[in-house]
């Protein structure tokens, strides 16, 4: 139950930090990529917060001995870039460049029910559902029971 509720008001918390940053302006956004344009430098300083936050935070959980709600903390086994990882980030950089939208923000953005946030997360749930289909799709890995 704690987990839930600590993801709840994370997810809370982040969502709210994404309105009030206009994350979830597509135009906000594009105006930021836009650098030969007219470019908006302010969602930098939101970008550098957020580095700081990410800092003080893993800061603060490598030095626990194990997560609050969890057995043992789930790390990656590998830091290589491969093609896949490369791929994948050049796509989500295009389609956020495109869109001026990215998951985060679009999930925000449905709380004041803009279309081109119904658009987009429509969009990209049947991106991820071809995905899943295709042979490109690594084996499904079996999720623990939540404790």
């Amino acid at each position: 139950m704690g987990k839930n509720v600590s993801a709840l008001v994370a997810g809370l918390i982040f969502g709210l930090g994404l309105v009030i940053a206009e994350m979830v302006n597509p135009a906000k956004v594009l105006a930021f990529l836009d650098v030969s344009g007219h470019w908006d430098p302010s969602l930098a300083f939101v970008m550098g917060a957020a580095l700081i936050v990410t800092a003080v935070g893993y800061r603060l959980v490598w030095n626990m001995r194990q997560p609050v709600f969890a057995a043992a903390f789930i790390v990656p086994q590998t830091r290589e870039i491969d093609r896949r990882l490369a791929f994948g980030a050049v796509l989500f950089g295009i389609g956020w460049g495109l869109a001026g939208l990215c998951p985060g923000p679009a999930i925000a953005a449905l709380s004041f029910g803009g279309a081109p946030a119904w658009v987009f997360l429509g969009a990209m749930s049947a991106g991820v559902a071809m995905f899943d289909l295709s042979p490109l799709a690594p084996p499904r890995v079996q999720a623990s029971p939540a404790g």
